[in-house]
């Protein structure tokens, strides 16, 4: 990725020597020919104190389903300045708040099928529900959300983000018996059996194939959050299970379709470290 200047984005500039940190090692500074400023790209961990390959493996770690204090002693054991638990935590809200408003964006080469569901949590005590919407042929979730019910509004939130990323019409819905789906569908895509030809596909949990591929889903959810009692504040819970989404499209090779869902979906080109460059690309856009 070209390298630009922080303050007038220009590619005019100069290597300027490094600048030594003491986690980070020399990093690399430049000087900018047109607004006469040295700076250090930002590259997503500007001004952090530990390397970028260190957070990004606590945060590939932990939903991978690792805890927070597992994953501090994974670091401890491989890393000389040991992170504490706080910090993992910290690093995975930040990160997943920066690239989801990234890829919220992103527009994906989606299927005519999609598959929509809902999981029950717990939020300190109370019951919440992390809803889930995923493109049938990439499995690329498209769309989800964490709140404390499951109503009109929160359905439709999920589908209007879905529907804002899908490049290609939706004609084929699969869920399950919630009397407040085929509303959802009505309202937010304006659908009239009358003038417009679609499948409202409603299965039970008696039937032979339930839903399955968003089931698959929830069952990685639930391997990753199994170690979890439950959520201690809304917006924490909102932004972890935002960066699941994220890992599940990018950074987990799903074995059904023998691909990350990104691959399939958008035109996007990641190296091994996914996060790292989603961390990247999500600085500079």
């Amino acid at each position: 990725m070209e390298t630009k200047c922080n303050k007038c984005k220009g590619t005019n500039i100069k290597k300027d020597g490094t600048r030594n940190t003491l986690n980070r090692g020399n990093i690399q500074r430049y000087y900018c020919k047109d607004c006469k400023i040295r700076f250090v790209p930002n590259d997503g961990f500007y001004r952090m104190r530990n390397s970028p390959d260190k957070i990004t493996q606590s945060i590939h770690l932990y939903y991978s389903g690792t805890s927070l204090r597992k994953t501090q002693a994974h670091l401890g054991v491989f890393h000389p300045h040991n992170a504490s638990h706080v910090s993992i935590l910290k690093w995975i809200r930040k990160y997943s708040r920066l690239v989801g408003s990234f890829v919220d964006n992103i527009k994906v080469k989606n299927s005519d099928s999609i598959t929509f569901d809902e999981m029950e949590y717990k939020t300190k005590g109370k019951q919440s529900f992390f809803i889930d919407l995923m493109d049938m042929e990439t499995r690329y979730i498209l769309g989800s959300g964490y709140y404390l019910n499951r109503g009109m509004n929160e359905m439709r939130e999920v589908l209007h983000k879905a529907k804002h990323k899908s490049l290609n019409p939706t004609t084929k819905f699969y869920t399950d018996g919630l009397k407040l789906y085929p509303r959802a569908l009505r309202k937010e895509y304006n659908y009239n059996k009358k003038n417009y030809k679609y499948i409202h596909k409603i299965t039970k949990s008696t039937d032979k194939a339930f839903n399955w591929k968003i089931e698959r889903l929830h069952n990685s959810i639930r391997e990753r959050t199994k170690i979890m009692r439950q959520f201690k504040k809304l917006e924490s819970a909102r932004l972890i299970m935002k960066g699941y989404e994220i890992h599940y499209n990018f950074a987990r090779k799903h074995m059904g379709i023998n691909a990350y869902p990104y691959e399939l979906a958008t035109d996007i080109t990641l190296g091994k470290n996914k996060w790292l460059d989603l961390i990247t690309i999500s600085s500079n856009r």
